[in-house]
C-alpha cells in the first residue's frame, strides 16, 4: 500500500510538471516590435496612428495558440529607412515601415546576412511619383529642374529621394557625376542650409519638400510626379517572424486598416494628432492626407508599386549597393495584406482596381451646391474651426476668404489642385492662370503656368495678385 501511495505521489507530480510545462509553452510572451518612422508622415497608419491609438493591442490574436500568451509591444521611432533596416537585420525589430527605394535596401541587407525580409504591404503612395520633391531657397532665381544644371544639389543618400534625383538627373540627359554635384545631407541639416543660402537645392522624401516652403525657407521647383516614377511607402516583416507568427503580422496589417479608415474619416483630427506627436504642422499632413491629398493611403500592391520596388533594385545596382539579385515575387508578398483584408471586410481586388485619389464629397461651402470639378478645387482651412471649408473654385474660395478676413477670421491655409497633375498645392506657393472670364487655374511650376495660359488664353499671375483680382471683382 506504501507503495502504491508513493508511485501515485510520483506521477501525480509528473503530471502536474507536464501540465505546467504545457502551460508555460502556451503562455508564450511574444515581442511584436514596430520600428517607425513619425515624422515621415506616410508611414503614419503603419506606425503613429497604430501605436497613439493602441490599435494593435486590439487586433492581437487572443485564440487557439495566443490564446494564453502575452505580448511584448515595442515600438521604436526612426528618422529614415536605413538606421531602421540596420535594427532589423540585427534582429531587434520585427516590423518596420518605409519608401519603396529603402524598403528595397532592406531587402538586400537581409539578403546579404543571409536571411530573408518580405514587403507586405503598401501604406501610402503615388502611382505618378508625386510626395518627393526637390526645392530651392526662397530668394533662388531657379524656376525648374533644368536651371540646376552645374549646380550641387543635396539629398539623404539611400532614401527615396535620392532614387528620385537619379532618375530627374537622368531624365534631363544630364550625367549625374559630370553636370551636377549630388552631395549627402540629412533634412534636419538642409533646412538650415537652405534657410542661410548654403546650398543651391535640396531633394528630399515626405514631407520636407512641402514641409520647407510651408515654414517659408525655400520653394518647390520639381515635384516627382513630373517624373511620372510611382513611389510609396510600405509595412516589411522579417520572414522568419511572419513564418513564426503569421497571425500577428496579419493583425499588424488588421491595425494599419483601421488607422486608414479613421485617417479617411476625420483627416483634420488626425492630422492634428500627427503635429502634436512630430512637430510636422497639421496644415502639412492634410495636404498630403486630406481628400484630393498630394498621395493616397492604400494598402494594396498595384502593379505600378511592384513596378517602384523593380526600379529600385535597378537603381541600387547602378549605384553599386547591390552585387545580386533577388526574386521580386518572392519579396513583395500580398498574403497577410489580403488577409487583413478579407478579415476586415475589405473587397481586394476591387480596391487593387481603384486608382482615385482620396475623394471629395463635399459642397460648395458659399453655394451649398455639390463640388464635381476635382481640377479647381479649392479650400480653406479657418484658425479655430475643426473642419476645413471647401469650395467649387479658387475664385470663389478667394473671395470668401475677403469675407472671412473682413469678419474678423484668419486662414490656417489655403488649398488649390495643380490643374496639370491634379496634385494639392498651398495656394500661396502656386502660380495662377485668369482666364477671360476670370476663372483661375493652379500650378506649382511658373512653366506650367505660361504654357497653359499660351495654349488657353489668360494672364498668369502669383497668388497675391489672383487674390487681389478676385476681391476687385467682388467689390464691383
Amino acid at each position: 500500500m506504501p507503495l502504491s501511495r508513493s508511485l501515485a505521489a510520483l506521477l501525480l507530480s509528473a503530471t502536474a510538471t507536464l501540465v505546467t510545462s504545457l502551460g508555460a509553452a502556451r503562455a508564450e510572451t511574444i515581442r511584436v516590435a514596430v520600428g517607425t518612422q513619425d515624422t515621415t508622415i506616410n508611414c503614419a497608419t503603419g506606425g503613429l496612428l497604430i501605436r497613439e491609438l493602441k490599435l494593435l493591442e486590439k487586433h492581437l490574436p487572443r485564440d487557439g495558440k495566443y490564446k494564453d500568451a502575452t505580448y511584448d509591444i515595442q515600438w521604436r521611432n526612426f528618422t529614415s529607412g536605413a538606421p531602421l533596416t540596420n535594427e532589423m537585420v540585427a534582429g531587434k525589430l520585427d516590423l518596420g515601415a518605409m519608401a519603396d527605394f529603402p524598403g528595397s535596401l532592406n531587402g538586400y541587407a537581409f539578403n546579404k546576412a543571409g536571411r530573408q525580409s518580405l514587403f507586405i504591404s503598401v501604406l501610402s503612395g503615388s502611382i505618378k511619383g508625386s510626395g518627393n520633391g526637390i526645392v530651392v531657397p526662397v530668394e533662388s532665381p531657379v524656376q525648374s529642374l533644368a536651371a540646376l544644371k552645374g549646380k550641387t544639389i543635396s539629398v539623404p543618400f539611400a532614401s527615396t529621394a535620392h532614387g528620385l534625383l537619379l532618375r530627374a538627373v537622368k531624365a534631363q540627359g544630364w550625367d549625374p557625376e559630370r553636370d551636377v554635384t549630388i552631395i549627402t545631407q540629412a533634412p534636419e541639416v538642409a533646412g538650415s542650409a537652405l534657410k542661410a543660402n548654403k546650398i543651391e537645392a535640396h531633394a528630399d522624401f515626405v514631407p520636407f519638400a512641402e514641409l520647407f516652403p510651408w515654414r517659408g525657407i525655400a520653394r518647390k521647383i520639381y515635384d516627382g510626379a513630373q517624373a511620372n516614377a510611382p513611389t510609396f511607402h510600405g509595412s516589411l516583416v522579417d520572414a522568419a517572424y511572419a513564418e513564426k507568427y503569421p497571425e500577428v503580422v496579419t493583425a499588424y496589417l488588421e491595425a494599419a486598416i483601421e488607422a486608414d479608415a479613421l485617417f479617411a474619416a476625420e483627416p483634420e483630427t488626425y492630422s492634428e494628432l500627427i503635429e502634436k506627436v512630430t512637430g510636422i504642422e497639421a496644415e502639412v499632413a492634410y495636404l498630403f492626407h486630406g481628400p484630393l491629398g498630394l498621395q493616397t493611403r492604400d494598402v494594396t500592391w498595384k502593379p505600378e508599386y511592384r513596378q517602384a520596388v523593380k526600379t529600385s533594385f535597378e537603381t541600387l545596382k547602378l549605384l553599386k549597393k547591390a552585387d545580386s539579385d533577388i526574386d521580386l515575387d518572392r519579396f513583395v508578398n500580398d498574403r497577410f495584406i489580403r488577409a487583413a483584408a478579407a478579415k476586415a471586410g475589405i473587397d481586394y481586388e476591387a480596391r487593387l482596381r481603384d486608382y482615385g485619389q482620396r475623394p471629395l464629397a463635399a459642397s460648395d461651402a458659399v453655394t451649398g451646391k455639390p463640388i464635381a470639378d476635382p481640377n479647381r478645387v479649392a479650400q480653406i482651412w479657418v484658425k479655430g474651426e475643426p473642419k476645413v471649408r471647401h469650395y467649387a473654385s479658387p475664385e470663389g474660395a478667394f473671395s470668401a476668404l475677403a469675407e472671412i478676413e473682413k469678419g474678423g477670421g484668419q486662414a490656417r491655409v489655403v488649398y488649390a489642385q495643380d490643374r496639370e497633375s491634379g496634385i494639392k498645392l498651398f495656394a500661396n506657393q502656386a502660380w495662377f492662370v485668369r482666364d477671360g472670364e476670370r476663372r483661375l487655374s493652379a500650378f506649382l511650376l511658373k512653366g506650367d503656368a505660361e504654357a497653359y495660359a499660351k495654349a488657353q488664353g489668360g494672364e498668369v499671375v502669383d497668388y497675391a495678385a489672383a487674390r487681389a483680382g478676385t476681391t476687385q471683382l467682388t467689390a464691383r
